[in-house]
């Protein structure tokens, strides 16, 4: 299906420079590399939900590639659900940020992008300094609502839905209990990234019991009022937890 470039008049925000800020595809192109690169100024902010893609066209002439790379490159987004074709109209970006992050970073772990990769480490790092400070200033109240999320990804058997919910919670909760509030929002706001990563790796052989066993050391150390055990624990837990993630991508989970 061929993209034309006509104005729609729903949507005025278009993308007159997104066309200067792509280069060419330097090897062979591919769709998936096209895709890659316009998910990069997705993903960075570049392009607002709303805003009208270059034609099929520009684009190809932009990243020196065959439009039929273009074309299945869009499709590809359009099935993502990232980008929304309108037959003689053109490409948009679909509306509603806090669904797009979850697909951009999806997406951009089957591409090994290098985005998903930085946004992993800075993870690893923040969720240190929560379980460090979190052992530090934990209440009783607070080590026991810790011990109830545990106990829900426990008891949620076969159901991964109810697995990832409590093990997203047990660390949000770990921030709470932090008590900095500029940790506890950046973690918030990345909780797409844990949704996804756990998605990912659910299927790995050894990632329900691992990581409960990784989640125990990190309550004993926080109940313990161990912040360097805690750090440790955590460390851990990012390490294998990072494992697993690379392990889904190579596999092609």
């Amino acid at each position: 299906m061929t993209v034309t470039s006509q104005p729609d008049q729903h949507h005025s925000a278009d993308a007159p420079d997104l066309a200067r800020l792509l280069r060419p595809v330097v090897r062979e192109s591919s769709v998936s590399e096209v895709a890659k690169r316009l998910l990069d100024h997705l993903s960075a902010g570049d392009i607002r939900p709303g805003t009208r893609l270059p034609a099929e066209r520009q684009l190809a002439e932009a990243l020196g590639v065959a439009r039929s790379s273009v074309r299945g490159a869009l499709s590809a987004l359009d099935v993502l659900g990232i980008v929304e074709i309108r037959p003689g109209s053109g490409s948009y970006v679909r509306e509603g940020t806090s669904e797009f992050l979850p697909r951009a970073i999806n997406w951009g772990l089957m591409l090994g992008q290098r985005r998903t990769q930085d946004l992993v480490e800075v993870r690893t790092y923040m969720e240190g300094v929560s379980a460090r400070l979190a052992a530090e200033r934990a209440s009783d109240a607070d080590v026991t609502l810790l011990e109830r999320h545990l106990q829900h990804m426990r008891e949620a058997g076969g159901d991964v839905t109810a697995f990832i919910d409590a093990d997203i919670a047990f660390h949000l909760e770990t921030a709470r209990i932090a008590g900095n509030t500029v940790l506890s929002d950046i973690l918030h706001s990345i909780r797409a990234l844990l949704q996804v990563w756990m998605e990912r790796v659910s299927d790995i052989e050894g990632t329900v019991s691992g990581t409960l066993c990784e989640h125990d050391a990190v309550l004993a150390a926080i109940r313990a009022r161990d912040p360097e055990a805690a750090d440790r624990a955590m460390a851990e837990h990012m390490r294998m937890a990072s494992a697993r993630l690379r392990a889904s991508v190579d596999s092609g989970f």
